[in-house]
């Protein structure tokens, strides 16, 4: 007879127990390493790097956004400042400096590490990222470990592992994977306070790891994306006050000595760029980045309703085992670790919601609350089996979508069928199916891990094999190994039209981005210089040249996609040869 075992609830006291074994050897693998921590951790970081690795090294630098962040990274190892943030000659004061030096740290490394061209290759930049998704997975393990057993918090870090957004920000030079893992990290030790004070453990000396973990987390995430972290970590707070209409656990976190703590890690950069450029920095990242997301910031703004539409696809593996496990928790609500997980997670969905501007990584740093509440259903197994368990088909869509498109795209962009990944795609479509058809209340653990695997081969497909070999998209890598395999010795570009931030980024610091007049002038200042000239420059580059006597040769010219315009193009190399 199977071995049963008390229903756990949220936030109470619990100890991991072995659960029956439905005789699947993807849950039998899962019995073995929640077996202890040691063995969960291994585990964890084991499947992130599967996850997260394919095409980390090989994709190219994306436009805008990630480009921007390595130039500037670039800029700051190139010129040794290490306040000041640049991008050419403008300033770029968005974001705060945390990340640039967390990237500048990583190429500095790599450099002393005698890895050639370390400054060039985009991978060095984005190892901040992947440091931050794995310390993500993790974080959202020992989370939800206040929350859940053992094995329920191995199943929660795995949803965010395999979530399709996270894989995006893991490969990508910028802010957020590392924010998500600061803001995990505050809540998990901030969760912990609250439900110690829930369960009224140990009032009189309540442990100092806590605080210590929260106003450090706090302090980083300022440093790396500003308040932002401050206002999921205050309207928790201000949630979980008016429900309990008691906030008292909050002395738990030791306020005082934290936000000492916090200023000591914050000011001192602060102090200094106010210092180096006076109110420029708190003018362009709280009024020119951060209230202008209120309106339609950058063609962004959308209706309410978006993030909730995208997270079927953004939250892919997990996304429907949370639609079933909706009703549970909407159920359990009132107790404790529901009650913190969702004022975790509703006020700043709403907020998110309501502001014009949405882009679909704003919501990443709520994903890990939703992680957890499916975790804690799906270990109740109290799912929905209404007409949500339909969403199961799920598992199976996103992987025939995902790689007809992949295939269409790579046929569309360079005339090839991606043979290669084929077997993947052919893995991934087995295992979607079979997280589908498999699939029934008793059984959401093995069809989890199915969709779990399905997602590292569909990662293989898309990250690892498709997207490298689409080379019309990165036309910037083509003009980079073009100016190096010149004669000449240092040679100086120009661009006209295209002005992607990849191409300051691979050709460098000094490349002046100019239209086409002002590419004709720069050919005519000296020898071994280059116009990158877009085709719809190219009428005015050659009236300029005609105009100042330039005799000039047009030697490669590239095809490509500018994604970030929507457009195809071309770009000719000029190159000049003196006046007349």
């Amino acid at each position: 007879m199977a071995e049963t075992y008390p229903i756990p609830r949220f936030g109470a006291p619990r100890e991991p127990k072995s659960p029956v074994n439905p005789g699947s050897g993807l849950v039998r693998m899962l019995d073995i390493v929640t077996a202890s921590h040691a063995r969960a951790v291994g585990f964890l970081v084991l499947c992130a790097l599967l996850l997260f690795l394919p095409g980390f090294f090989t994709i190219p630098p994306i436009d805008r956004d990630e480009a921007r962040f390595a130039q500037a990274t670039k800029q700051m190892v190139e010129s040794g400042d290490y306040v000041d943030i640049r991008f050419q000659e403008d300033v770029r004061y968005k974001k705060p400096v945390g990340i640039y030096w967390l990237q500048s740290a990583a190429v500095e490394t790599a450099a002393a590490l005698k890895l050639p061209k370390a400054e060039l290759r985009i991978w060095v930049y984005r190892l901040p990222s992947l440091l931050g998704a794995i310390g993500a997975v993790l974080m959202t393990y020992w989370a939800a470990l206040g929350f859940v057993t053992r094995r329920a918090a191995v199943l929660a870090a795995l949803m965010m592992c395999a979530s399709v957004l996270l894989g995006v920000e893991a490969r990508l030079a910028k802010t957020d994977a590392m924010l998500l893992f600061c803001v995990v990290a505050a809540m998990g030790a901030m969760a912990r306070a609250y439900l110690s004070w829930q369960r009224a453990e140990d009032e009189t000396h309540p442990p100092w790891s806590w605080p210590a973990i929260f106003w450090s987390a706090l302090a980083v995430g300022i440093l790396i994306k500003g308040p932002l972290i401050l206002m999921f970590a205050g309207l928790t707070i201000v949630a979980l006050a008016i429900q309990d209409r008691d906030a008292s656990w909050l002395w738990r976190l030791r306020p005082v000595w934290g936000l000492m703590w916090m200023l000591v890690l914050v000011l001192p950069w602060f102090v200094a760029i106010f210092w180096r450029a006076g109110d420029a920095f708190f003018a362009d990242s709280v009024g020119g980045d951060m209230l202008s997301k209120i309106g339609a910031q950058e063609s962004h703004g959308a209706p309410p309703g978006l993030y909730l539409a995208l997270f079927w696809i953004t939250f892919w593996p997990g996304a429907p085992l949370a639609a079933m496990a909706a009703p549970a928790v909407w159920r359990a609500r009132r107790e404790p670790g529901a009650q913190f997980l969702l004022a975790w997670l509703v006020p700043s969905w709403i907020v998110f919601e309501a502001v014009l501007t949405k882009l679909p990584h704003y919501v990443l740093p709520l994903y890990p609350a939703i992680a957890i509440l499916t975790a804690g259903a799906v270990e109740r197994r109290v799912l929905s089996r209404s007409w949500l368990m339909r969403g199961s088909a799920w598992w199976f869509a996103i992987p025939a979508a995902a790689s007809i498109i992949a295939v269409v795209g790579a046929v569309m962009l360079t005339r090839q069928p991606a043979f290669v990944a084929w077997p993947f795609i052919a893995a991934s479509l087995i295992f979607g199916l079979f997280a589908w058809w498999l699939y029934d209340n008793n059984r959401a653990e093995r069809s989890l891990l199915n969709a779990l695997v399905a997602a590292l081969m569909l990662a293989v497909t898309v990250y690892g094999i498709v997207l490298p070999s689409l080379t019309p998209l990165f036309p910037s890598i083509e003009i980079a190994r073009a100016l190096r395999n010149v004669t000449c010795v240092g040679p100086k570009a120009a661009a006209a039209g295209y002005h992607e931030p990849s191409l300051v980024f691979l050709t460098g610091t000094q490349t002046l981005l100019t239209d086409g007049s002002g590419a004709a002038d720069f050919l005519r200042q000296g020898s071994c210089r280059f116009a990158l000239i877009e085709q719809r420059s190219e009428r005015s580059f050659v009236q300029r040249a005609e105009a100042i006597g330039l005799r000039y040769k047009v030697g490669t010219r590239i095809e490509g996609y500018n994604f970030s315009q929507g457009r195809a193009i071309a770009i000719s190399i000029f190159r000049s040869e003196g006046t007349e």
